[in-house]
Formats: structure tokens, C-alpha cells, sequence
């Protein structure tokens, strides 16, 4: 079994109140909008980490990531992506992606909205933690906690912030 921390949109920023949360991982996955490097090596001080570059990354950071990664954990096939969409709504440009991986569990990031949806047409669980920067749209700062065991995903937790720390 392994214990998954799901983020993304940093947009250059770590909240430490995340921190405690960080450490009960076994891997952290970050979808995107990363900011610099500096995010992803904080990450890494408390555990591994798998991740893909957004719209606002810069070279650096797309020389250390790639923009799709399809990955396996436990039994799950994985893909993330920064821009990708939702069910019903995928990006013009993934669905042709998604069709041809056939992942079990797709993550994006990008809209700053947290959504977990099953997609029935494409037969995977759909997640997008929301956003845990300082920049956006969203007013309370999320990020998704759960469990792979084997084929299963389960333990799902929606760990939540306001965006002001008064």
C-alpha cells in the first residue's frame, strides 16, 4: 500500500500548514504549475516525488519534468497532466491521450478547482486537487490524500486551507 499526497498549481509557494501532511506520504505527485525548482526540492525532503510542468513553468523546470507522465503504482495505471480537462470535457488535445493509455486514475491540474469524477465512457477515476498557492482563483488552498492498494483507490481526503493564513 502506498500513501499519495495529490497537489498542484504551487505557482512558486509551499504552505507549511501542508507540512505534517507531507510527511505521512509515501510519494507526493504534483500536477503542474510548479513554480521552480525550489518547490519540487522542498517536496522531496519529504518524499519521493512524481511530476509534471504547467503553463507557468519555465525551462528549468520543463528540463527536469515532462508534460505527460504515465506511470504505474502498485497495480494503477497512471497518467497526469497539468492541462487536461474533465470527464465529459477533456482538453482537445489529451483525449487522444487518455484514449490511447487507458490509465486507470487521470490527474490535471490547471483550473484551480479541486474535482474527483468517475468517467464511465473511459472507465478511469478523474482527480484534479485544486490549487495550494498564493496565485488563482480559488479561495480556500486543497490538495488530495488517499491510499493505491494494489487495484484499489481508496482513503480519499480532501485536506483543505482558507488562502489567508489570519
Amino acid at each position: 500500500m502506498k500513501q499519495i499526497i495529490l497537489l498542484s498549481d504551487t505557482h512558486h509557494t509551499l504552505d507549511e500548514r501542508f507540512f505534517p501532511h507531507f510527511k505521512k506520504a509515501d510519494e507526493i505527485w504534483h500536477a503542474g504549475d510548479i513554480g521552480g525548482l525550489e518547490v519540487t526540492d522542498k517536496l522531496k525532503e519529504f518524499a519521493p516525488i512524481r511530476a509534471v510542468w504547467g503553463n507557468i513553468d519555465n525551462r528549468t523546470t520543463r528540463t527536469e519534468f515532462k508534460g505527460n507522465l504515465y506511470f504505474k503504482c502498485e497495480k494503477v495505471n497512471v497518467m497526469m497532466t497539468h492541462i487536461g480537462g474533465y470527464p465529459g470535457r477533456y482538453d482537445k488535445k489529451i483525449l487522444p491521450l487518455i484514449e490511447q493509455a487507458n490509465p486507470d486514475l487521470f490527474i490535471c491540474g490547471h483550473s484551480h478547482i479541486l474535482k474527483v469524477m468517475y468517467d464511465k465512457k473511459n472507465n478511469l477515476l478523474h482527480m484534479n486537487p485544486g490549487a495550494i498557492g498564493d496565485y488563482g482563483i480559488h479561495k480556500v488552498k486543497t490538495i488530495l490524500s488517499f491510499n493505491i492498494e494494489g487495484k484499489e483507490i481508496k482513503d480519499l481526503k480532501v485536506i483543505e486551507f482558507p488562502r489567508s493564513k489570519s
